[in-house]
């Protein structure tokens, strides 16, 4: 029997990394879409739940969820389209851009798959590096295609490598002729203050977040982290789990509070 692969993603329906995504696996599985209309890059792990949300039919097996996120558009599919029947994998990507270190927390493409392994659904996160600046109009996906084409391929093979609720983030370097696989901590993410102050023709102030710089804090840890990675042109891997606790500060709280 044909596998079954869920697939949404951040940067919209129409982005060009989601069509690279669906021709690299098309021929591997059978492919759900189901993309938000707009882009959501940086929403999180959100649920729209102050408006109603629609399927839009684009084509065969492929939606766009009007304004709805990634999240959403997990959610809504495995229990509108599935049923009682889930998917074997849910891949979410291909990304315009880095996912790594704190990005993780804001990044619309890692919160699709983190929604998916909520239903016990395994996932998978793939995001395209574009360079230090995170900008650029040109994106090459196709080396991130033979990544996510043979990672899928191995694990319908043997069978998805973690275990429930945790997903594998994967970000592929620019500009590489060859695939090397290097398991990842996530780094330490630096960020500064891009904010920038426009005014209207009415003079009215308004904002525009703007792009850091792809820049990390060393981390004390065993091991190479997501972006010592990408800067030795290999392909990251990291296992992300959804338990947040801190375990290495739970004796240090308890002490704390011991007397209060």
């Amino acid at each position: 029997m044909k596998k079954e692969i869920l697939i949404t993603n951040d940067d919209g329906f129409d982005a060009a990394g989601l069509k690279a995504l669906i021709e690299a696996l098309k021929d591997v599985a059978h492919l759900t879409i189901v993309a938000p209309t707009s882009e959501k890059s940086a929403c999180g792990h959100s649920l729209t739940l102050t408006r109603p949300l629609r399927f839009v039919e684009v084509d065969d097996d492929f939606y766009k969820l009007d304004d709805g996120t990634p999240s959403d558009c997990v959610y809504l599919a495995l229990h509108s389209l599935y049923g009682d029947k889930k998917p074997d994998l849910l891949v979410s990507g291909i990304n315009r851009g880095a996912n790594m270190g704190e990005d993780i927390t804001y990044s619309g493409t890692v919160a699709g798959a983190m929604e998916a392994v909520l239903h016990d659904v395994p996932a998978i996160a793939i995001s395209q590096v574009i360079g230090t600046s995170q900008h650029g109009l040109d994106v090459d996906y196709i080396m991130a295609q033979k990544v996510i084409k043979e990672i899928v391929m191995k694990i319908f093979e043997g069978e998805f490598p973690l275990p429930k609720r945790e997903l594998l983030n994967i970000n592929v370097p620019k500009d590489i002729s060859t695939i090397e696989y290097q398991v990842s901590y996530a780094g330490y993410r630096c960020y500064e203050n891009d904010a920038h102050l426009h005014r209207n023709p009415r003079a009215e102030e308004y904002w525009w977040l703007g792009l850091h710089p792809l820049q990390s804090e060393r981390r004390e840890h065993e091991g190479v982290t997501d972006f010592e990675t990408i800067e030795a042109g290999k392909v990251s891997l990291t296992p992300v789990m959804l338990d947040l606790t801190a375990y290495r500060s739970m004796q240090r709280l308890k002490d704390f509070f011991a007397e209060v």
